[in-house]
């Protein structure tokens, strides 16, 4: 066999793994500019004796649904209630997460608390292909998360660390004859063990997915054949085995996941980590879960000590808030499903230039103009030569129809110079005509703003059918139909 059979080159796309046998300016699949690298293609001699396929350890036979058992066993917590929620209630065995974030964002911070949570049921194999052993010591002893159950293995090679926990499986049950099979009912036997039983592996932790190679491609680490290739390794493992995985992902400079969009079809869960490293407050989404909803998100508040969970994080929000100061206003957001207070300030000021400047950070400065259009047009307000500046306290990002009530009002307010008082709270969606529209979940909204002191919100006319339930509470509902009722009932006048 000749030499350039066994090292073909092939240029691969590293945005959508599309292949060529030449470099090309542009790729033909997803448009995208200069993501062609030059890739070695699979070892021939590996490749003929089934080295690079993905051989099935078992023979699968049609089954009717019908027979199939139902998956049992209940979900594994992993310590922190706010990562539970996101996954739908816990760890589900053999399930795949993958984690996504911007460097520094917290993630290995993350996993690593999350194997603190979970090493109680038994060892948790941390694998890391980016930081070396004391390095990994260092901030688990910062984080308080020092654990003999916790062990650390530094490999960038998959088939090694697949290798070496089922290793550690054959060892925690040697009774278990056919190890690697599956029943009918597509549940692997053994794995994670039973709660409590401190013995067997009960998580496996990849840090992170882009360093992993898989030893039969001779492509370099991170390009789009080893990230396609490791994962489905990992994938096929945790499905055979039980033994749920989480693999951390790095992100592009756009902020989605690097390596192939198959990536995030492979695995159950795909979480991204959101927040400003700057700020404390980070947020957690699920964009995927096959195994719970995705309209959850879980926050974080980032410590010297690592993340802390954020159950109240209207209080969190709201807790340096200056009610008498014009140019304030609280709006209840909707966050998954959860109703969340967040203080929308704005500072509206002369311009000498021309045209005026417009910043908006943590709203769409497209949702800002439409509503500085609404208001100069509908209700009087000559905006048009102020500079105006407007963000969202505690780098939470709002995108939501219902927050185009608050921004009128705030806008309005420091315009003005006339605040909205401590204790009001503003929501609903904003039409060209100047018309307030209905926006969902008025009642939880509403709930949670009563529960933290507000004792008067403006709403949309079209909600108040259904917030009837706050008659005779105590609190004041003012239903309006248009901005300029809104402005009136809100900053009275």
């Amino acid at each position: 066999m000749s030499k350039t059979a066994r090292n073909q080159v092939v240029y691969v796309c590293q945005s959508c793994g599309h292949e060529s046998p030449k470099w090309q300016g542009r790729c033909p699949s997803c448009g995208t500019w200069n993501a062609f690298v030059e890739e070695r293609g699979e070892k021939a001699e590996k490749k003929e004796a089934g080295g690079g396929r993905l051989i099935g350890r078992f023979t699968a036979t049609p089954t009717p649904i019908t027979e199939i058992r139902e998956a049992t066993g209940q979900r594994v917590s992993t310590g922190s209630s706010e990562l539970d929620l996101v996954l739908g209630g816990g760890i589900v065995r053999g399930s795949v997460t993958l984690v996504g974030g911007e460097p520094g964002i917290g993630k290995s911070t993350l996993l690593l608390q999350v194997a603190k949570g979970t090493a109680a049921r038994g060892r948790v194999l941390y694998v890391s292909g980016e930081e070396s052993g004391p390095q990994l010591r260092m901030r688990a002893a910062r984080l308080g998360c020092l654990d003999p159950r916790i062990e650390v293995l530094n490999e960038i090679d998959a088939s090694a660390v697949i290798e070496t926990v089922s290793s550690a499986l054959a060892a925690d049950e040697p009774n278990d004859g056919a190890r690697g099979g599956r029943s009918a009912g597509g549940r692997a036997p053994g794995g994670s063990g039973d709660a409590g039983s401190g013995s067997t592996t009960s998580l496996l932790i990849v840090d992170s997915i882009q360093t992993m190679v898989w030893p039969d491609l001779e492509s370099a680490p991170g390009s789009v054949g080893q990230v396609r290739e490791c994962a489905a390794r990992l994938v096929d493992f945790a499905k055979t085995s039980g033994i749920p995985v989480f693999i951390i992902g790095h992100v592009t400079k756009e902020g989605a996941l690097a390596g192939p969009r198959v990536l995030e079809h492979m695995v159950d869960t795909v979480l991204y980590f959101e927040g400003d490293r700057n700020v404390q407050f980070r947020v957690l989404r699920a964009v995927k879960n096959r195994f719970g909803s995705t309209n959850e998100v879980g926050l974080f508040e980032m410590g010297s000590g690592g993340l802390r969970d954020v159950p109240d994080a209207s209080a969190f929000f709201l807790s340096e808030r200056h009610a008498q100061i014009p140019g304030g206003v609280v709006m209840p957001a909707i966050e998954g499903t959860r109703p969340l207070l967040v203080e929308v300030q704005a500072l509206v000021s002369a311009s000498p230039f021309v045209p005026p400047r417009r910043t908006a950070d943590g709203v769409d400065i497209k949702r800002v103009q439409l509503v500085l259009a609404v208001l100069e047009k509908r209700c009087g307000l000559p905006l048009g030569g102020c500079d105006v500046f407007v963000k969202v306290a505690g780098g939470m990002v709002v995108d939501e129809p219902a927050v185009d009530l608050g921004l009128a009002v705030v806008l309005a307010s420091s315009f003005r110079d006339r605040s909205t008082g401590a204790a009001t709270a503003v929501f609903g969606e904003v039409g060209l005509a100047g018309e307030v529209r209905a926006v969902t979940q008025a009642e939880q909204r509403v709930r949670e703003a009563e529960k933290m002191g507000f004792r008067k919100v403006v709403v949309p006319k079209a909600n108040l059918k259904g917030l009837a339930a706050f008659a005779g509470s105590g609190l004041e509902i003012n239903g309006v139909e248009t901005v300029a009722e809104a402005l009136k009932a809100a900053l009275g006048g």
